[in-house]
């Protein structure tokens, strides 16, 4: 789970241009999400091989600690390194949609974005199994694809992955508000993302990112639970930026840069 905007689109709204013409330098940043969000998957299922599989740490909550930790610090470096930087290192289709549901990301954009992040997932997950073999495959590591916990049903689910990403939002629109909060960000991101797999890991399964579940359900067979972990975050990313864009949620308001005009 990341939150902050692509830097050439977030710096300023593109030249006004048809609707169908890619804002300048869209294939570049879209790479990027791809490259950045394969490390992350490839990173995440490295990990949970390693913290749940019976010859590794054996899992519970420490494990999920553990996990945390280590998401939270390469999110934050991720976002901070060159390809973060070119792309905003948004890594989770949700957070495209809440950045342009505030209007610092064009729309025009979300679609490029969601589907470099997607196949990103099914990438990075992908060469997990390349490097650790079949142990990844087999349970419980099953490709690191997310579970709930006993007695959570879809509904809770859907809702408490809905209410992270609604309040990541309104922590996105805070930080975005002011230059310090920007500078902030990837150090936010990777302390959100620790304590959301840390404490509802066990629970709902913290994933908090429909990427995050997309490359582990598909290429493990369990698609079944996928839309929850899909519909989830994204109804909280639009309902967070929706309150964040009604009334000054939180004392700040989100404002798009004026556009600039076109160069001859």
């Amino acid at each position: 789970m990341t939150l902050t905007p692509a830097r050439d689109a977030a710096a300023r709204v593109p030249d006004p241009v048809p609707a169908r013409s890619p804002s300048p330098g869209l294939l570049r940043r879209a790479a990027c999400e791809f490259g950045l969000t394969a490390l992350l998957l490839l990173a995440v299922v490295s990990g949970v091989r390693w913290l749940f599989a019976p010859d590794g740490y054996g899992g519970g909550g420490v494990a999920f600690a553990l996990l945390g930790a280590g998401v939270g610090v390469l999110l934050g470096a991720l976002m901070l390194s060159a390809p973060g930087r070119c792309s905003g290192g948004h890594l989770n289709p949700a957070v495209t949609v809440a950045l342009w549901r505030l209007g610092v990301f064009p729309g025009r954009d979300v679609v490029p974005y969601v589907a470099a992040q997607l196949g990103g997932s099914v990438a990075g997950t992908w060469a997990a199994g390349l490097v650790w073999g079949p142990v990844v495959a087999r349970p419980p590591v099953s490709h690191a694809v997310v579970r709930p916990g006993p007695g959570w049903g879809e509904g809770a689910v859907v809702a408490a992955e809905a209410g992270v990403l609604a309040g990541s939002a309104l922590l996105l629109a805070g930080l975005l508000a002011h230059p310090v909060g920007r500078r902030l960000l990837p150090y936010a991101v990777g302390l959100v993302t620790a304590l959301v797999i840390a404490v509802l890991g066990p629970l709902s399964g913290g994933s908090a990112n429909p990427a995050r579940q997309f490359g582990p359900a598909l290429l493990s067979g369990e698609a079944g639970r996928l839309w929850v972990y899909a519909a989830g975050p994204v109804l909280g990313a639009v309902a967070g930026a929706g309150l964040c864009r009604r009334a000054g949620v939180l004392g700040v308001r989100i404002t798009p840069p004026p556009v600039r005009p076109r160069q001859p």
